[in-house]
């Protein structure tokens, strides 16, 4: 069993949402509506000021570069931070709301642009690609990689697409309408996913067959997605504040209570396999074994 330690690093209206755990014990998230990254180091909080309270930073990465990348949705912006403190960002396209962030297998940053219908790259140099999906509305959420191409949903479309470094598309339409996906993270048994709307996790296998996993509350809202080593993974739902393991066959094996109203999002596991959770209500949330 796994016990929940919060971490206070912002105010209630702050709202930490995307996570990311460092290799060196270092934890880094998103305070969505202050316009500002934290990084929290054996407790204590340092905050990186982005100058820009509606910028509205998101997903957030380590690059290749070992520096920490973020989406910033609310103007426009890939940002970063380098290894000595420097905050900088890359326009990347006005009102093209980038969102979901992963690191490609060709060492360059992938997001997903929400407001455009298209995905982006940017190089560790700056230098930015947009690539149209094809789609109009779909909303393309969250994004992942795999040995030679990335893995994205479309909230609005209903569907999981692939896309090789080479450009090919395949597009994977959900079984269930309106399922609202938006997590995803490839893993060793496949690529899972998100279906916010419908209270499910899905999962695509190599050869694309799609299966979808019921959740045992349907409005839980499950939301950010991690997989796990060997199989199976980690899901936040945000509407039952909690956070739930799912082995390989989709069934739920453990759940942990992150308490009413805190509004878990962003996901990610540690290097010592500890869960850390990004509560929009100012917490960060440390899943950890029993001591």
């Amino acid at each position: 069993m796994l016990r929940s330690t919060e971490i206070v690093v912002a105010n209630s209206n702050e709202g930490p949402y995307g996570v990311l755990a460092g290799a060196g014990g270092e934890v880094w998230t998103t305070l969505v509506h202050a316009g500002v990254v934290a990084r929290v180091v054996d407790g204590e909080v340092t905050r990186f000021d982005l100058g820009a309270t509606g910028c509205r930073p998101s997903a957030i990465v380590r690059g290749p570069d070992d520096a920490v990348w973020f989406t910033r949705n609310g103007d426009d912006r890939i940002g970063r931070i380098g290894a000595d403190g420097t905050v900088s960002s890359v326009e990347v396209g006005d009102g093209s709301a980038p969102y979901g962030l992963c690191v490609g297998p060709d060492g360059a940053l992938w997001f997903t642009l929400m407001n455009t219908d298209a995905i982006g790259r940017v190089s560790v140099d700056g230098e930015v690609a947009t690539f149209p999906i094809g789609t109009e509305g779909s909303f393309p959420a969250m994004i992942t990689a795999d040995d030679d191409g990335v893995w994205f949903t479309l909230n609005q479309g209903n569907a999981v697409v692939r896309i090789s470094v080479s450009g090919e598309a395949v597009v994977h339409p959900l079984p269930t309408a309106s399922a609202g996906p938006v997590g995803i993270c490839a893993g060793d048994d496949g690529v899972w996913f998100t279906e916010l709307m419908a209270g499910q996790v899905g999962r695509i296998s190599a050869d694309g067959k799609v299966e979808e996993f019921p959740l045992p509350d349907r409005e839980s809202k499950p939301h950010a997605v991690v997989a796990t080593a060997g199989g199976g993974c980690w899901v936040t739902l945000w509407g039952s504040g909690s956070a739930v393991r799912l082995d390989a066959r989709g069934v739920v094996v453990e759940q942990v209570a992150l308490g009413e109203g805190s509004e878990p999002h962003g996901l990610a596991l540690g290097a010592d396999g500890d869960v850390w959770v990004a509560l929009e209500v100012g917490v960060l949330a440390h899943l950890h074994a029993e001591e």
